[in-house]
């Protein structure tokens, strides 16, 4: 299957250009980056670290979307909205790895799923997508007087907080205790600011060195606290799951999926 990668140049783009060539029944088909990259024109298989393929880096995101079979996309918000109405358009599998997309831009993906078959997920890790299923579970079993708290830490780089996993994770919680997470939701707390309030969902959010990704979910109770943790040591578990996914999208009708879709949970 002829996989292609936008921001291909990037650490990510790299990394996902490099687990497509070790994955059976996949080759790279494409790759992309904005117009004036100093990569630009470079053998796709070199920025992977392997041997030429004798495919370069382009700045023709149509092209891509014309000539491949599935789309991987770890970019940023307005890169992927131009991405996912290209995706419309074309009829092309998309894998969107974004975070920190706003309401209208999370609806431009949801029309274009409508004309195509999109996966969508904030950590194609297969270890947080089991961690997710914990969390709603003892979000369910335990009472409301166990507080939950979500605690993130990543890389100085990234942009967005809190990270597109704890909301994930987030949101989690709150379909285990059958509520919104916007309404329960608590992610910045400073100064004097009371009680915490029952029932809320708190977010604390760290960056700091090259720290790949770690989440802590913590149900806090009378007289015991429980703690679930998931800590990314590469980013190789997420270019990984985004292959697989690109993989299993391209045979399915239009529509948004999820990892739970891909992993069957």
């Amino acid at each position: 299957m002829k996989i292609g990668v936008v921001g291909a140049a990037g650490r990510m783009g790299r990394m996902l250009l490099a687990a497509i060539a070790n994955a059976d029944g996949a080759v790279i088909a494409g790759g992309v980056e904005a117009s004036g990259h100093p990569d630009m024109g470079t053998d796709l298989g070199a920025l992977a670290g392997l041997e030429p393929i004798g495919v370069v880096l382009t700045s023709d995101a149509q092209a891509l979307f014309d000539n491949v079979d599935a789309v991987i996309d770890f970019t940023v918000p307005v890169a992927t909205m131009a991405h996912a109405v290209l995706a419309k358009n074309s009829g092309t599998a998309l894998v969107i790895g974004t975070t920190g997309l706003d309401a209208a831009q999370q609806n431009t993906i949801e029309t274009a799923a409508t004309f195509a078959p999109i996966v969508q997920a904030a950590n194609y890790s297969v270890g947080v997508n089991v961690l997710q299923g914990l969390v709603e579970q003892a979000a369910r079993a335990l009472p409301d007087a166990y507080d939950i708290e979500i605690l993130e830490m990543h890389h100085h780089h990234k942009i967005d907080a809190p990270s597109g996993t704890a909301l994930a994770l987030g949101e989690a919680a709150a379909m285990g205790r059958d509520v919104r997470l916007d309404d329960v939701a608590d992610k910045v707390r400073d100064g004097i600011i009371g009680p915490r309030k029952s029932g809320d969902i708190g977010f604390a959010t760290l960056r700091g060195g090259d720290v790949v990704g770690d989440h802590t979910v913590m149900f806090a109770g009378p007289g015991e606290r429980i703690e679930i943790t998931h800590k990314a040591a590469s980013r190789e578990i997420f270019a990984n799951g985004a292959v697989r996914a690109a993989l299993w999208s391209i045979v399915r009708k239009p529509g948004l999926y999820s990892m739970k879709d891909v992993l069957g949970f």
